[in-house]
This record gives structure tokens, sequence and C-alpha cells, in this order.
């Protein structure tokens, strides 16, 4: 599923317009990625938790070259799936 048929599928369900479904998951989806950004979790209960964390400095190789070289450290997103989420996809 794309954003765009999970726009249709919101706008469906919720018996609003496609522009109404598109701003309601937008402003979601950049209110979680602006909540992360800080440090903070965004729990939602039963579906999962988006979370900033830490990637430690390692070595890597230059697939090219073969030369090894230094990945510095760095901040992602992580999402950790919650009970109810992981059992419905088992």
């Amino acid at each position: 599923m794309n954003k765009a048929e999970l726009i249709e599928l919101i706008a469906t369900e919720t018996k609003t317009t496609k522009a109404q479904a598109e701003r309601f998951l937008d402003v979601t989806l950049d209110n979680i990625k602006k909540t992360v950004k800080k440090g903070d979790e965004v729990k939602l209960v039963g579906f999962g938790t988006f979370t900033k964390a830490k990637r430690k400095a390692r070595m890597g190789r230059n697939p090219q070259t073969g030369k090894a070289i230094k990945i510095p450290a760095a901040w992602f997103p992580k999402f950790r799936p919650g009970a109810e989420f992981k059992d419905i996809v088992r």
C-alpha cells in the first residue's frame, strides 16, 4: 500500500474527502517526525513506539576498493511494534 492508497482508505472509512484525509495523515506524520527529532517517544498503544536512537561509530569497507573506512556515529529513527500489532502480523 502506498500513500495515495492509504489516503483513499482513510477518506472512505472516515467519510471525508481525499484532501482532508491527506491533511490528517500529513499532520500526523509531521508531528511524529518533530517529536522524535526532539528526542521524545511517540507511543501508540497497540500499534508501536517511535523513538530516536544512536548508532555507534564503526568500521566499514568501501565496496569498490575494499578499503576500510570509518563510519561516524549517527542518530536514526527507530520503531518498535506493539504486542497487538505483532499478534496481528503473526
